[in-house]
């Protein structure tokens, strides 16, 4: 079957080939995701272009593909333009800094209305903002833009896997725009993951969504949560209330053969990034 690379949320502080390069080396990670911009703030920084390069050339050395996850901030369906012209910003600074350093997606979440009466608003900001920036990033040979669905709860555009087809409606289902799919926002949006076949039936739930070959990444998370409790708290791979059963149906289910996977689980001096690498390289078929 197809590899799925597994790799880890990234460390940068420091410099980001400083930083990043060794980390992936220490806990055995063959993908990389890393923030551009504060995962908190609005600040875009201009990055530094020597890292840059030793970072993208130290990744296509290792065979490393590269992901950046925009913002947390970010939310196209925000009542509050500021918020919205600032979300689209923070995802064009993203698609320009993962050209620079060579990444193949740009990872953002789905966004919430906030507000009940603003929910057909919200999906119209949701077309406004992101057509633009899916031609040029298309144009430009990407990196393409991948939507996660959220935990739920706070008027969540799309946090239920269904909720993804309206979304990619708005945009026509541009082929630019690919799909993040998180175990423990999946879980905590209320799919079932922990039943029997419940890992298999949310990904075909997905792939009957969304279509085959949007599936572009993967977050692997654990969680602390029952099902359904629309909390995204992460737990290691095993240890939560997910289980390891369900990372087996993943990481055996067709739609995933050949996509990159991520863990953003918790990791002290790195070893639970490292234990959550090796637990789902053992668990691929």
């Amino acid at each position: 079957m197809a590899r799925r690379p597994v790799g880890t949320h990234t460390p940068t502080s420091g410099g980001l080939a400083k930083t990043a390069l060794p980390y992936l080396d220490t806990v055995g990670a063959a993908v990389a995701q890393v923030y551009v911009s504060n995962s908190r703030g609005w600040a875009l920084p201009a990055g530094d272009p020597g890292q840059d390069v030793l970072f993208r050339d130290g990744c296509a050395a290792r065979d490393v593909p590269v992901f950046i996850h925009a913002s947390l901030l970010v939310n196209l369906g925000s009542p509050t333009a500021a918020t919205v012209e600032r979300s689209a910003e923070t995802l064009a600074h993203a698609l320009r800094r993962g050209r620079e350093i060579g990444a193949r997606g740009v990872v953002f979440h789905a966004g919430s209305s906030v507000d009940a009466g603003h929910a057909d608003a919200a999906m119209r900001q949701v077309r406004e903002a992101l057509l633009p920036l899916l031609d040029a990033a298309t144009a430009a040979g990407g990196p393409m833009l991948l939507v996660e669905p959220s935990a739920g709860g706070g008027r969540s555009l799309a946090s239920r896997l269904e909720q993804l087809g309206p979304y990619l409606d708005a945009v026509d289902r541009h082929p630019g725009l690919g799909v993040c799919f998180d175990t423990c926002h999946a879980w905590a949006a209320g799919h079932d993951l922990a039943a029997q076949g419940g890992m298999t039936e949310a990904l075909d739930t997905l792939v009957a969504t969304v279509g085959a070959g949007r599936l572009r990444l993967v977050h692997a998370n654990d969680s602390k949560d029952l099902c359904g409790s629309t909390r995204d708290r992460h737990e290691n791979i095993g240890k939560g209330s997910i289980g390891e059963p369900a990372f087996a149906e993943l990481m055996a289910h067709p739609a995933t053969a050949g996509v990159p996977i991520v863990v953003e689980t918790p990791s002290e001096k790195h070893l639970g990034h490292a234990a959550d690498i090796a637990t789902l390289n053992r668990l691929h078929p």
